[in-house]
């Protein structure tokens, strides 16, 4: 196995290797858990799960806790070059069938795997050196997703969030997402019982209240 050796480390391999560490945490936390995908996106990664209980927020913290035990491990990222056969015995031992479904449709005769510690991934990097380098991260939200965004497939739970390079980056993106959700209508709108939204009945259904009932006569 090879450590990675990059010339430059850049923020999306920085994120992208944050979501490994995701990963590798929910999958030691949580055995039965089976992973899909998780790459780097603008503001941050995610990883999709195939889990059969919910995430909740306790289980977030429990997972960002066990990320920076990773993290203070100081774990290379390790890079080995598979052929198919040997990855799809790997994953299938493990009944991890969406990473059995990947492979499938690899037109190469090779795959590349990384692994963190016990943590096994077919990926095909980059990757920063070793996961010591995370220092700016939280774990953000988690929503549900379908496997290949097709809504005829599995459910899955996808669990974003974000990495910088700096303190100050972080903490900034973070206000800045505070402050969003504060102008949030849907929010504003509950807290000024103007309105209520009731998911049970139908997404984003509005129930009017008497003084939302007013104010949306003057506006209308």
């Amino acid at each position: 196995m090879e450590k990675t050796d990059q010339p430059e480390i850049t923020l999306e391999m920085l994120r992208h290797s944050t979501a490994h560490i995701m990963a590798a945490a929910v999958v030691e936390l949580f055995p039965e858990t089976k992973v899909a995908i998780g790459p780097a996106i603008a503001d941050g990664f995610y990883y999709d799960f195939d889990r059969p209980q919910p995430f909740t927020p306790e289980d977030l913290k429990k997972i960002e806790k066990k990320m920076l035990q990773i993290i203070e491990k100081n774990i290379p990222f390790e890079k080995e070059v598979w052929p198919k056969e040997k990855a799809k015995k790997f994953f299938a031992e493990r009944n991890e069938k969406y990473k059995l479904e990947i492979i499938e449709e690899i037109p190469d005769d090779t795959v590349s795997i990384y692994h963190t510690g016990n943590f096994t991934d077919l990926c095909r990097g980059p990757h920063i050196p070793t996961t010591g380098m995370v220092k700016n991260f939280r774990l953000l939200s988690v929503a549900g997703a379908y496997w290949r965004g097709d809504e005829k497939r599995e459910q899955l739970q996808r669990i974003y969030g974000t990495a910088f390079f700096t303190d100050d980056e972080l903490q900034k993106y973070l206000k800045n997402l505070e402050e969003a959700k504060k102008r949030d209508h849907r929010l504003l709108g509950t807290q000024l019982k103007l309105f209520s939204v009731h998911e049970e009945v139908g997404p984003g259904l509005i129930h009017w209240h008497p003084r939302g009932t007013i104010l949306r006569k003057i506006i209308t």
